[in-house]
């Protein structure tokens, strides 16, 4: 069992914490909201996460997780302190690495000897220099770990993990951080800080470009008359692409995606490369969005303007209560600048003031349809899979579906009176 630190009770944060303290560590995360960490020590969780509910209340009901405000709090008596604090994407294109400068200030004289911070943030390549030089101590080692944690499925991927990667440049200290993770079965992958934090930069932005990919597909699927479905399983099976990420849809987002592209282009320029291939790749995200409303607009076969849509879906993907640059989010925005009346239904989101004021919130998939003109499924809810289309119809003005998840049979759709589009299917 170890001392562990965690700074920042954030979707990071909170994860770690809680599976660190279920593999046995004995762990207090800290937060400067107040607020929330007297709820967290009262066992309720700020976000919709499978499985970190039982997992935030075993290790307080056992005595090996504790939330603390402040990070000064949290440090007293650590062998390891985690760095998972926000760096957002700055009008530049570039993480802003403030909050963990600022947090390894405040810390640096009050650290003990030996301690390890571990860096779990997101940040430029070369942070982990950068973090050393403000730390100023030669008893205090700095690693890279990052996350590779999906939303929905986090607890998951902390405890099953494809590999754990450790950036280190003393080898002592790489293997102290490595015999945290003793109990988890995944591979180590151990390489020097600046290699660390490129490999998160760069598996965000391959899978970015092999869903940009798949959606390109997918439109050359319609134009030559093939079914990306046959396509994608044939791709899919060669070892060398793999099937996953190869499921069409609106575009991607997330907190994650859109910022880092953006990051590693930059980081890239001004390293002197152009990153052509990673422009377009965002260049063929912001079509996607479009060519979901254009979709929206021949299948209806008149001007939006005027017209009430129903969008099923706000949330940037299922199993999660995540609106940050969520996809559905952004075909809305572009849905309301042709005039369209929008009301949507999302089962996560019960807040009007989370989606503007261009989108009316609906209580249930129902209240949604009613009157509709045509609706359009952008988030991958299993609701909308099990929902009676046959009864939803007759709550439509006029039976219109644009699938931008291709969550529904086309044939069903098709025989039970739709006029019905999806992406790349026949």
């Amino acid at each position: 069992m170890s001392n562990v630190a965690i700074i920042g009770a954030g979707y990071v944060g909170l994860t770690t914490a809680a599976c660190l303290a279920h593999i046995g560590h004995n762990v207090t995360c800290a937060d400067i909201d107040e607020n929330k960490i007297s709820r967290l020590n009262d066992g309720e969780i700020p976000i919709h996460e499978a499985r970190l509910p039982e997992l935030v209340q075993e290790g307080l009901s056992n005595q090996l997780l504790k939330f603390v405000v402040g990070a000064k709090r949290a440090i007293t008596a650590s062998e390891f302190v985690f760095l998972c604090l926000p760096t957002p994407q700055g009008e530049d294109g570039r993480a802003d690495i403030g909050a963990v400068i600022d947090v390894v200030e405040e810390i640096r004289q009050l650290v003990l000897p030996q301690t390890i911070i571990i860096n779990k943030s997101t940040v430029p390549i070369g942070t982990i220099a950068a973090i050393e030089t403000a730390i100023q101590r030669e008893d205090v080692s700095v690693v890279s770990n990052p996350e590779f944690l999906r939303e929905g499925v986090a607890v998951t991927d902390f405890l099953q993990p494809d590999r754990i990667v450790i950036g280190a440049t003393s080898n002592e200290a790489g293997e102290r951080v490595a015999a945290l993770y003793d109990s988890i079965d995944a591979p180590i992958v151990a390489v020097d800080p600046a290699s660390a934090e490129t490999i998160k930069y760069a598996t965000n932005s391959f899978l970015a470009t092999k869903v940009s990919f798949v959606n390109g597909l997918a439109a050359v699927c319609e134009a030559v008359g093939a079914d990306i479905e046959a396509v994608t399983r044939g791709l899919g099976s060669d070892q060398r692409i793999g099937s996953r990420f190869l499921q069409p849809g609106p575009g991607w987002g997330g907190s994650c995606f859109p910022k880092d592209m953006q990051a590693l282009v930059r980081i890239a320029t001004e390293a002197g490369y152009e990153f052509d291939l990673l422009r377009a790749v965002i260049e063929a995200n912001d079509q996607q969005f479009d060519r979901i409303v254009h979709k929206t607009e021949l299948l209806l076969g008149e001007n939006l303007s005027g017209k009430n849509l129903t969008l099923l879906g706000l949330t940037f993907k299922a199993h999660t209560d995540d609106l940050r640059n969520s996809p559905a989010l952004e075909v809305a925005k572009r849905l309301a600048t042709k005039g369209a009346k929008l009301i949507a239904y999302d089962p996560m989101v019960n807040s009007p003031a989370e989606i503007g004021d261009d989108i009316r919130l609906a209580a249930n998939i129902e209240e949604a349809m009613t009157g509709s003109e045509i609706a359009l499924i952008l988030t991958e809810w299993p609701e909308f899979t099990r929902a009676n289309w046959s009864k939803l119809m007759g709550l439509m003005n006029t039976p219109c579906v644009v699938d931008a998840r291709n969550v529904l049979d086309r044939k069903s759709m098709v025989e039970l009176g739709y006029r019905y589009d999806d992406l790349g299917r026949v």
